[in-house]
Order: structure tokens, then sequence, then C-alpha cells
């Protein structure tokens, strides 16, 4: 007698199972079962992990899924009628069956998805070979119908699903949890195994691995419901049976029925799935005629090479032919020549376009491949790049390339490669939120009932570090340590968050992945449909795993930036930029950088970034790679050693010669994983392959490899091994105690080192940025600020650089604005798409209709517009953003008449035929009545404060001037904290490694933390006056300062002091505590306030305020080795959706690959569900690439800089 359990739901039955993947085959192997199912309620999300972690455990893995059969088709979606669907337990016997099944699972999401994914008996019998069906849980077909009294629909039921999968392949499920409804329906579906000759099979519905995770289980169930374990009308189990149990309480379920349990053994048996990891599928590449994808990828080669370095390269003995030469041999071996082909295409797709495109990411710069094929454009020879980084012949891995694209039109390269290999082989690639630490406990508070402030309280015990978990939480946190010793409820709340910490809790999408295979993807994996469409049901690494293609479409809107930066400089110069033709090494551009003129500037524009490029002083390429490379935890101890070779080189040292040509570039400093890359094989003698594997061991800390390279890398090893012999630093000539005090640096270094390859990708970008700025920096920060439009914060931001520059921005202008911001005449004009509730529409209409007219006022204005493309709104947003000021400064006057201007006129274009004639075709006595009003009233103008209102209204910032502009001397007197230092507003970031984001305050680069008291100064706005529960008063605001908006709450004892002062649009200052919450931005807590011109009699009162001079100070004479920032932050909210659906390190480590390429000096705040915010360790620079990137993510209201 055996028993297996073929009815299983882990974790991917989302909130619902928690038989976690990692622990139930070792669980079952204890009790003596060799094999287990997973069948999890309508999806296949977690096959692959389970089938990997049976095999670990040595137990065969079920592949199954417990579908939802729509009650009709799977077409039908009738509320009434088709929202009951039953369930139906499907395994697969091999591998027909397997595919069978994914492509129901499939089928289930893309067509007949309606509440839940469902299929029908269309699709089963389409699709059923090489299936064993069970006939499920109390929630069938079969056992529903026996259970309302309908037995003959039920044996109906069975003879249908038996004809469909087969006589051998079907079987009468029976479960025994001990429910009301168990024992009829036992018994009816044993009396209709008897009628129809069915066999019988017993299994619990395990939702859970033992008995005693019934409470955790049952907390998971509140979490999804979002109700509390206290709730009589939620979903919950009737007991506790819902677990796996071991065999000899399977037959005491089931005294009278042991062939049932015995066939659940022999259905396992039968079923026989195996997966194969590392075959790739790539997609299909057919070259031109007459030749093979070898030979084509050589030709393209070759030409690139020419085209790269001159004819001279292809010259035999030639260092370029013989580079290409050695790596073309490397991928035709490895099996990769179509994926460089499929990358070449789309790339040489999107630049025969015109669709810019990125310099490269990652390792890929270290190939002269790429380079010749243009897929990449950072020479790599000259700049020391390694091939062996990005593609390793001793360690077997498909190549990865990201590639960047202009983020407006990266849709485009995607509808291409959809063309081009078919709809049905082209996907997005599913992510999971999972439950992480604090939001674990959070989300288990609200299911124990806890209150806010209690769960809030325990949730913050937690360190905000990457990789914590309670568990560790509780051995460093004595105090939390000692609550969960002596408090029930905490104890409590722990214990059922370690129960389901790290659990998926939703589903997302890949922010910019896409898999390409050779086949329809539904024969390789299942595919889910979410919100942003068609994407596979495994995620990016299982697919990767699979041998299917992945490549990530990241959109960077420095591209775009860099692009109509360029097009306004052919326009107004008749100059035409092609980077690719330039050289980087021009004078002026290092100078700029030098003085700390880097706003906009890709990778250096963060506070930190720009005081550590004008203390180093770059004066080549070199430096700024460098420079992105070491502003990051870890390397930037390295900062104040580099800047000091830097300029003082004679006192570089060398603990051997033989380093001095490896580390020269940077004036003795080990930077690069390249560098020590290099230094095990040229010291060591390593072959460019093994090279790479000791550069991995040594930053994954894997301390028995690395003793037992030491060894080697110091006294070499033979070949007896069968691999490679090492000649060793000794045989080289190179003392040993020399060797090891090298081998030691590396190892200490070699965690931070950074990639070369990817750093000075990402520096061509910040050369390029930096030249336009430097040469054309009117055009620059047209194209700059045009690429953040919709983002006030910003566009002030560089308003006021424009300011320091000397460039004058001139506001909106009808006559003069098109859609984004333009240079003309050493100005700049601000574009008409920035202004609110103003669209493409109304705005191509507006330069359409003036060419070639004179307009003088409203009235002509108006007539000149498509009548289709008026609108009242957009108008009154003109007018009040004074885009019509030439007409009249007069806002009140226009806005008087503008409404009945756009009525008439619309009326008048009514009486004509649409299809004869235009509105400013109409002839003379139609336009006159268009022309209601030839003067304008005689109405008094605005005031200066409500002018400025309405251009913040409009356009998100002060044009003209700004309503604090009188108080300017005595708020910066005065004040100890603005709203950028607070949030740390800058645009930029960067990091490989998850230590690049730690917690908040930590990194000693956050002038303020939670509680510190401020003195700020701003405009009131949005006062809410509230009552508390004991009916006294208090107001929640908003504080606008110069760089700003920050919320503000003053409580009751407080607010009755204030209340004289506190009313909108009115200037104030303030005194209050910051308060810095996980899930929010940061507030003030205000305690006193007063009017604007008694703001000094704050400092004079004696407290613990803030100290602006002091920290300014503190953080000069800290600068080498923490550059100053200014008080700026690129803040990223985690909606507990995505958290729930990937989880929080997943959702981290997105974000860290997307902030990887744009490092810069703006912290980076995210803010996770029910956490405190964790703060980057490394600043980012803001580029639009990077914000498309992060909004694909997080949603665009989520990304706020």
């Amino acid at each position: 007698m055996a028993f297996t359990h073929l009815h299983v739901h882990s974790e991917y039955s989302l909130l619902d199972g928690m038989s976690k993947i990692n622990k139930a085959p070792e669980y079952v192997k204890s009790l003596g079962m060799d094999s287990l199912a997973i069948t999890d309620h309508g999806v296949m999300f977690g096959i692959i992990d389970f089938y990997k972690s049976c095999k670990k455990s040595g137990i065969k893995p079920i592949i199954g899924c417990e579908v939802y059969v729509a009650p009709r088709t799977r077409f039908d979606k009738d509320p009434d009628r088709d929202r009951n669907m039953n369930h139906l337990v499907l395994l697969a016997e091999n591998m027909t069956g397997y595919k069978n099944l994914t492509k129901l699972v499939s089928a289930a999401f893309t067509e007949g998805f309606y509440f839940k994914p469902r299929v029908d008996k269309e699709l089963l019998r389409e699709h059923s070979e090489g299936i064993i069906c069970l006939s499920a849980c109390l929630a069938g077909a079969i056992p529903r119908k026996i259970l309302n009294g309908d037995y003959s629909g039920a044996k109906v039921e069975a003879l249908e699903l038996r004809d469909i999968f087969g006589i051998d392949n079907f079987y009468l499920e029976v479960q025994n949890h001990f429910l009301d409804d168990d024992k009829p329906a036992i018994e009816g579906l044993v009396k209709l195994a008897e009628e129809i000759g069915a066999p019988l099979v017993a299994t619990n519905d395990a939702h859970y691995i033992k008995r005693g995770d019934a409470k955790a289980h049952d907390v998971l169930l509140a979490i999804q419901t979002g109700s509390t374990v206290d709730d009589e009308n939620r979903m919950r189990f009737a007991n506790d049976e819902f677990y796996l149990k071991s065999e000899a309480e399977m037959l005491e379920l089931f005294p009278s029925h042991t062939e049932a349990i015995e066939n659940s053994h022999k259905i396992a048996e039968r079923c026989n799935v195996g997966f194969e990891f590392g075959e790739y599928h790539l997609p299909e590449f057919i070259p031109p005629e007459d030749m093979t994808n070898k030979d084509y990828l050589r030709k393209l080669c070759y030409e690139g090479l020419e085209r790269r370095y001159g004819s001279e390269a292809n010259e035999q003995c030639s260092v370029y032919r013989d580079r290409l030469e050695s790596e073309l041999e490397v991928i035709e071996k490895m099996g990769y020549v179509e994926y460089f082909l499929i990358v070449w295409d789309f790339i040489h797709y999107a630049k025969s376009n015109d669709i810019p495109v990125g310099p490269g990411r990652g390792s890929a710069a270290g190939s002269i491949v790429a380079y010749s094929l243009a897929i990449t454009e950072i020479e790599p020879i000259k700049y020391n790049l390694i091939f062996e980084r990005f593609l390793n012949p001793e360690r077997v891995s498909m190549p990865d390339i990201d590639v960047d694209f202009c983020i407006d039109r990266r849709q485009e390269v995607i509808d291409y490669v959809v063309r081009k290999y078919g709809k049905d082989k082209v996907s997005q690639i599913i992510t999971f939120g999972t439950l992480k630490a604090k939001a674990a406990v959070r989300d288990v508070g609200r299911a124990l009932n806890a209150s806010y402030a209690e769960a809030d309280s325990i949730a913050k015990a937690i360190p905000a570090e990457l990789g914590m978990t309670i568990s560790k939480a509780l051995d460093i946190n004595r105090d939390l340590r000692a609550r969960y010793e002596t408090e029930p409820l905490v104890k409590n709340i722990l214990d059922m968050s370690m129960a389901v910490e790290g659990m998926p809790r939703h589903s997302s999408t890949h922010a910019a992945g896409i898999v390409i295979s050779k086949m329809p993807l539904d024969e390789y994996v299942p595919l889910y449909m979410s919100d942003k469409g068609l994407a596979t049901q495994f995620n990016m690494t299982t697919i990767e795993e699979l041998g299917l293609l992945k490549m990530d479409f990241l959109g960077l809107r420095n591209l775009t930036m860099i692009n109509e930066a360029i097009q306004l400089i052919k326009e107004n110069h008749g100059v035409e930029i092609d980077f690719s033709k330039m050289d980087y090494d021009d004078p002026s551009v290092y100078d700029m950088i030098s003085k700390g003129n880097t706003q906009g500037i890709f990778q250096l524009e963060s506070a930190g970034m720009t005081e550590f490029m004008k203390t180093l002083n770059p004066s080549c390429f070199e430096d700024i790679v460098a420079g992105i490379s070491l502003y990051r935890p870890g390397p930037m101890d390295s900062i104040p050693k580099y800047i000091e070779n830097k300029k003082n080189p004679e006192k570089v040292k060398y603990v051997d010669p033989h380093l001095e040509p490896i580390l020269n570039v940077t004036y003795g400093c080990m930077v690069y994983q390249e560098q020590v890359m290099q230094i095990v094989r040229e010291l060591g003698g390593y072959s460019f392959g093994r090279s790479d594997l000791v550069r991995r061991a040594m930053s994954k800390k894997k301390m028995s490899v690395m003793l037992e390279e030491k060894k080697y890398f110091i006294h070499g090893k033979d070949d007896s091994d069968g691999t490679p012999a090492i000649a060793g630093c000794v045989a080289n000539g190179i003392p040993e105690r020399a060797a090891e005090a090298i081998f030691d640096d590396m190892v200490s270094f070699a965690e931070y080192a950074f990639n070369k390859s990817h750093a000075a990708a990402y520096a061509v970008v910040s050369y390029e940025t930096a030249y336009l700025k430097a040469h054309y920096p009117v055009e620059f920060m047209a194209a700059l600020m045009s690429s953040v439009m919709g983002e006030p914060r910003h566009i002030a931001a560089y308003i006021r650089n424009c300011k320091e520059l000397g460039i004058e921005v001139l506001p909106p202008s009808v006559l003069h604005s098109r859609r984004k911001f333009i240079a003309k005449d050493g100005k700049i004009r601000f574009g008409l798409l920035a202004i609110k509730n103003v669209g493409n529409g109304i705005v191509d209409a507006i330069v359409e209709g003036r060419r070639g007219r004179d307009i003088n006022n409203l009235y002509d204005f108006i007539k000149s517009i498509e009548p289709s493309e008026l609108n009242k709104k957009a108008i009154e947003c003109l007018i009040k953003a004074g885009a019509m000021d030439e007409f009249t400064p007069n806002r009140a006057a226009l806005l008087a008449i503008s409404d009945d201007a756009v009525g008439t006129a619309q009326s008048s274009a009514r009486k004509v035929s649409k299809d004869q004639i235009s509105l400013f075709q109409l002839d003379s006595d139609l336009m006159e009545d268009v022309k209601t009003a030839p003067e304008l009233p005689n109405i008094k103008n605005f005031d200066k404060a409500n002018l400025l209102a309405m251009e913040k209204e409009m356009m998100g910032v002060y044009l003209s001037g700004h309503p604090l502009d009188k108080y300017r001397d005595l708020i910066d007197e005065n004040i100890t904290a603005n709203t950028a230092e607070i949030f740390d507003l800058d645009p930029s970031g960067d990091s490989e490694n998850e230590s690049d984001f730690i917690g908040k305050g930590s990194s000693g680069r956050n002038h303020f933390n939670d509680g510190d008291t401020v003195i700020m100064a701003g405009m009131v706005g949005d006062l809410r006056r509230m009552i508390t529960k004991s009916n006294q008063e208090m107001a929640r605001l908003t504080i606008e300062d110069f760089y700003g908006v920050i919320t503000a709450i003053v409580f009751p004892r407080d607010y009755a002091k204030a209340k004289y002062v506190l009313e909108n649009d009115a200037i104030v200052a303030i005194k209050g505590a910051l308060s810095f919450k996980e899930d929010s931005d940061p507030e003030i807590l205000v305690n006193k306030v007063t009017e604007i011109e008694r703001i000094s009699e704050f400092k004079s009162q004696s407290g613990n305020d803030y100290d602006r001079a002091s920290i300014s100070n503190y953080s000069h004479s800290k600068i080498k080795t923490e550059p100053l920032r200014e008080k700026q932050y690129l803040k990223l909210r985690v909606s507990q959706e995505l958290s729930d659906l990937l989880g929080n390190d997943e959702i981290q480590q997105r974000i860290l690959g997307a902030v990887s390429a744009h490092r810069g000096d703006i912290d980076v705040l995210i803010y996770l569900p029910g956490q405190k915010p964790l703060k980057s360790a490394n600043g980012v620079n803001i580029d639009e690439n990077l914000l498309i990137e992060l909004e694909q993510l997080l949603g665009k209201e989520n990304v706020k800089h």
C-alpha cells in the first residue's frame, strides 16, 4: 500500500494555499512518500520551482492544476449564469499532457477569464491527450450535482468527462475533511463509481503542510479577503483537516476504500513529466538567401569592424581582427550566433527608423562583436573592457543584452519584434510580489485585529535593510525580542507573520522584460493575462532556465532628450551632431563638470555626485567612468584615495610593479571587476574564463572557493584534474608575500567592484549630455525640460538652473510656443503641453492655425483653430497660464469673454457643412458672428498674487515670480530646512547590488531623521480643519516654499494658539518635528506658527533646532568620504498590490537594476507598504528613461521627484 497527495495547493494559489514548495517535498518524504503533486487554483505559476524542489528532495513531482470549468462555454460571461464555475483536477501524465495542460491554462486566461480563468468542455476535448482527470473537491461539478440531489446529472457529467479523457484517465475523487457534505458526497461518488465502472481516488485538499499551520492559513485567508479573523462573515475553512496527511491518516478516513488510497500512488507512477534546463529555444532568424546565420553574422561583423576602425582593421594580425575572431569563435562554439543576429536585427530596425538607442548596458559593452554590430557604442579595446565578463566560455549561460530605447518610441521596437516573430511567440513576463517582513507584520496585524499603532510599532522595530527577515530582526533587535517573549500579542503577530513571510501575494508584469520563442509560447510555458496584456506564468529566472530568449526593452528618457536637443541644435545652428564620430575628450565638458554645473547631466546630477565631481576635477572620460563606479557603498571608501592619487600621482604606490599597467588608469585604486579579472589573469596566469569565475566567487564571498583559488593564484596548479594549468604569481616573478597581499586586497574589494563595461556605457550618455549642455546650453535645457513635462518639481529646478546660466525662460505663448519647450534666439519658450488640460490635439491645431496668419487678439486666435479641436477648458487654461498675454496682459478680461467667443465660434461652425468648408474658410458675414465682442470689457486685471496662483495651477511652477520673493532674504536667514533638503530631491541613481539600498539615515548622507526639529517658511494651502474624537480642533495643511510642498499637521494643543494665523495663501513660518513614515511622504508635526515677519523669533528661542550651518560644515568636512548632497529625493512608492504580487525583494532588485544605470546624487527613497523608507546609499541621476522604467514597474503616480 502507498499513497500520494494529488490535490495540493502551494503558495502560488495566491493567499489561499500555503503548502510551501520549498518545504512540502521534504515533509512528505519524512512521511515515507515518494511522490507529490501540485494543483494550484487555475494557475501553473510554481510548477518549475516545485519540480526542482521535489527533485532536490528525491520526490517525484506530479505536475497538475485545479482548473475552473465554465458552467456553459468559456465565452459566456453573464453575471447571473456564469459566475459560479466548477473545479476539476488535471494531472499531466507525460510531456504531451503537460503541453496540453499549458494550453488549457493559457486559454483559460486569454479566452475564458471571467472572475477566474476558465476552461470549458470544448477546450478539454481539444487538449485532453496525456491528461489524467480527477473529479475534484466538493466544488467539482459531480459532487455539487450529487449534493443538490441531481444524481442523474452527476452521472451524465461523469460519463462526459470519462469520454473526454478516456476510460483509463478519469477518476472519481473522494475527500473526507469531516465536513457535513463529505459523507453524502462520498456515498454518491462510490455509487457512481460502481455504476459506471470508474475508479475512485482518495485525496486530501491540502492547503497547508501540517495541522498546526491551520491558524496561519486562516490568517492568510483574512489577508486575502481584507477582513479580520474575528469576522464571522468572511471566507474561512471549517476545520484544520486541510493538510498533508500521512498514509495512515488517509487509510483511517477511507477504511472501506483502500483501493482509492492505492490508486493515488498508481496515478503518480503513471505521471512522468521531465523538464530540460539549458536547452535553448531561440526564435528562428532567417538570413539572406545563400547564407547561413554563421556566415551572415561574420559578414555583418567584418563590415562593422571596417566602419568602426577603417579598412586596416580587417588586415591579418590586426588587434581588432584578432579580438573579433576570438569572440566569434566563442559565440559560434556556444551556439549564440542567432542570439546576436536577433539583437542586431531589432537594434538595426530602431536605428534605421531614427529611434534613438542607448550606448549599451552591462557587460555587453565589453564585446567587440557587439560594438561592430552597433549593438553597443563604447570602444572595448580602448577602454580595456573584457569580453569574458560578458560571455564566459567556462560558465555556460545565455548572453544578456538589455537595450535602452527612446522612451517615446520604445513600443515601436516591440511592435516590430511582434510582427517579425509572430504575436503568439512574443509576450511579457510575470513577476510576483511577496509578503516581506514589515509588510507581513502589517498585514497580519490587520488580520488579527490589532490596532494600527500596535502593528506599526512592531513593523518599525524591524530594521529597514535589504534581505531582512523577522527571524533576523529578532536576533538583531533586543527590544523586539523582549517584547516577543513577554507580550502575547506581539508573539502572536510575529509567529503568524513568520508563517506567511516570503509568500507571493500577487502577480504583475515585468516592467521591461519580453520573451521571444521559436514555437508558440504556450508550447513551452503557460500564459497569463494581466491588465497590461499577455504575460508568461513563469518569472524571468524560470524563463531563462527553460532556454527561452528574454530581452529587456527599456525606455530611457535621456535618449529622447538628447535626440530632441540635437534636433533643436540643427534647427537653430545648422549643426548636425553625431556622437558616434566623436571622441570623449573635449576639455570644456570636463571643465563644466568640475565646476558643478551638472544639472541634467546623466548620472552626475545629484548633489553628492556633483560635489564629488567638483572635488575630483575630472579631466578625461576614464574619470567619469571611475566616478560612476566609485560613488556607491563600499567603493565610496576609495574616493579619498582616488582623488589624492589623481592630484598627486607621485604618491601612487603599487604592492608589485606588475599591477601598474592594470591600475594606473584608476590612479592605483582597484575600482572595476575587470581589474580583478586582469590581475588574476596576468599575474596569476589564469585563463580568461576562469578569471571571471574567480571574480564571481570573490563577489559572492564563497570562502571555500576563495581559499583554494588563493593557493592557485600564488603557487599555481597543474592540469592533473583535467582543467587548464595555472602558472601562479610566484612563477611569474611576484614575491609570495606580495601575491598574498594582492589576493587579499582583491577579496576585500571584489564584493563592491563595479562592472566597468556597464559604467563606461553610461558614462557615454553622461558625456553626451554634458557636451550638449557645455556647447548648446539653451537647446539642452529646453530639451531637458521637455523631458520632464508633467513633473513640476523638476521643471522648477531646471528653470532655476537656467537663471543661473543666464538663460531666460519665456512664458508659454499661443503665437510662438509648440508642443514642447523650444529654444530660439538664446531663450527658451515654455511648451504648451506643460499646461494643464491642454492636449496634443489643440496644440497642433494652434500651431497649424497660426501658420501664415496675422493673429492680434483672442478673436483672431479662436478663428484660426479647427473647430473640432476647440474647447473652452483648454482656452481658459491657456489664458490663465499667460499664453495670451501678448494680446493683452489683462487675463481677467480675456477670461470674461473666452467662453462666449469659443461658444459662438463652435455654433457658427455647425451652421456650415463639415464636408464643404472649415471655419477659417467661412465668409465674412459668418466671421463677424464669431467676433461677438470686438472690444475687451473694461475689467480690472487680477492682482499679482492671483496671477502667480494661476500660473502655479496651470503649469505647476511659478514663472513670472514667486509669492515668497519679497521675503527671500528673511527666509534664507532663518529657516533650518526647506522641502528640497527634506525630500532630498534630485534625479539620479545606480546600483548593481542589493547593498546599494540601506535603511534611511544609516548612510549618514541624509541630513534629517524622524523627530528632528526644523524651522520652515512658506505659503499655506489645502487647509483642512478637523474635529477630534474629544471634540477639539486640529488642522492638516500644506506648506509650499521655493522648492516644493510638504504636508503639515497641527494638533489641538498647538492649533488653538496658531489658528488665527492659518489661512489658505497666508505666508507663515512654522516650527515642528519631522515625521518620516514608511508608506508616505515626510510630514512636519507643527508646534509653533507665526507670521513670516516674526520668523526670527524662532531662532532666538532655545531648543534642539536643526542647525543648517553646522550640518553644512560637517558635510564639507566629510566631503571626500561623503560628498555633500542637496536634500533631494527620488521617491518610489510600492503599492500594496505590487508588493503582494512581486514581493518587496523582487521589487527592490528591479529598482536596483533600473537605477544602477543612472548614477547620480539624488537619493532614492523606497516606500514599501508598512515599512520605514529605504534610502539609497547611492545617488541617482533622474532622467526620462529611468522614470519611465520605474513608472512602468510602480505606476506613474508612485514615482515622485
